[in-house]
């Protein structure tokens, strides 16, 4: 008997005639259920005292499938042959309906420059009822051959998530660790598969060990005009998240006589916010004067911050989360031995009918 352990898993998404590797941390997941009916009978006795209490069970319908995984943020230089961040092609399916090509790239919400070594991702073209959508493969008992043709067999398991699309990207600032995205999204069915050719995959660098991110040189910037001026406020965090969410809805037919399969999905209420902590200081501009003008905004409806999360700070690698327009809740205090405050923001667009909430940019060394 062969057992699969997941460290011998690769992950690859497969979109159109292009196929990219995903290094996923362990920690990842992905399941299916099945949506039934249960049919029982609730009736008195007849003459001879007997009463019916069995019951009947009925597939309805397959529940859409679920996957989650986590994996490192990498931007690599653009103007490398390989250049690009390790994860575009889920940023790029997060962001816009989207494509691929050799030589030209994506076909929305993305650009580079090689110049300045940057990858930027932006929700321009987020606005539609459906997202980029792209197949999943888990191949367990995956080798480390350079060889990447899998075949089926008792040492080797491909499993394929059809029709994918990926809902929320959180992206959590744990100060000892290294920047990384937590992933979840949906897809249409899990299947068996024969074999899947990935030899020619693309892997965006990720042997390199030159584009990881320390979390520890992260700095936020915060400016507003909420107390009447423009105000640069000095905050050093302590921790936070960033967590953005399509609210996507799968969509499943309800035929009676068959098992009904997960038909597509359609997008919600894209919604973009999250936290950040910093320690309760009395410096010029800093988190106690952030306090004292929001709790003295009493005629603000909507406070409007310019905030931008430098994650792994202003040197390469890099990646910066700029949001221009974000409300901002009453900063909460927590006791501990060195008090800080925890404050709540909510990325908002210039207006309704806008998708310029966030602007997020890789930059490679």
């Amino acid at each position: 008997m062969s057992l699969h352990f997941s460290r011998n898993t690769k992950v690859y998404l497969e979109q159109g005639a292009n196929i990219w590797e995903i290094p996923v941390l362990d920690g990842f997941s992905f399941s299916q259920a099945t949506n039934a009916s249960e049919i029982t009978l609730n009736e008195m006795t007849d003459t001879a005292g007997n009463s019916r209490r069995a019951r009947q069970m009925f597939n309805d319908s397959y529940a859409p499938a679920e996957w989650t995984f986590a994996s490192y943020m990498r931007p690599n230089a653009i103007a490398a042959a390989d250049g690009g961040a390790v994860e575009e092609a889920l940023w790029a399916n997060f962001v816009a309906v989207n494509s691929w090509s050799a030589g030209a790239g994506w076909d929305a919400s993305v650009s580079s420059s090689s110049a300045n070594n940057t990858q930027e991702f932006v929700f321009t073209n987020s606005n539609k009822s459906v997202l980029g959508t792209f197949n999943l493969y888990f191949v367990m008992g995956a080798s480390t051959d350079a060889d990447e043709i899998y075949v089926s067999s008792s040492s080797v398991t491909i499993y394929k998530i059809a029709d994918c699309v990926a809902n929320e990207a959180s992206i959590d600032f744990e100060i000892d660790g290294i920047a990384q995205i937590n992933w979840s999204g949906f897809g249409k069915i899990i299947t068996d598969e024969a074999s899947l050719s990935a030899n020619a995959a693309i892997d965006r660098s990720q042997s390199s060990t030159s584009n990881f991110i320390r979390n520890r040189l992260t700095s936020l910037s915060a400016v507003s005009a909420i107390s009447g001026s423009s105000r640069n406020y000095s905050l050093t965090l302590t921790g936070g998240n960033i967590t953005m969410n399509n609210n996507m809805t799968y969509l499943t037919p309800e035929t009676l006589g068959v098992v009904n399969q997960p038909l597509g999905h359609v997008t919600g209420t894209r919604n973009i916010g999250g936290n950040f902590t910093c320690y309760l200081s009395t410096a010029t501009n800093a988190s106690t004067q952030l306090f004292e003008d929001i709790i003295g905004a009493t005629t603000t409806v909507t406070n409007d911050f310019d905030l931008t999360f430098k994650i792994g700070g202003d040197s390469a690698p890099s990646v910066k989360v700029k949001m221009p327009n974000c409300h901002l809740e009453l900063p909460t205090h927590s006791i501990d031995d060195v008090v800080a405050l925890e404050t709540t923001f909510h990325a908002l667009p210039s207006n309704i009918s806008s998708a310029d909430e966030a602007v997020i940019t890789y930059t490679g060394s």
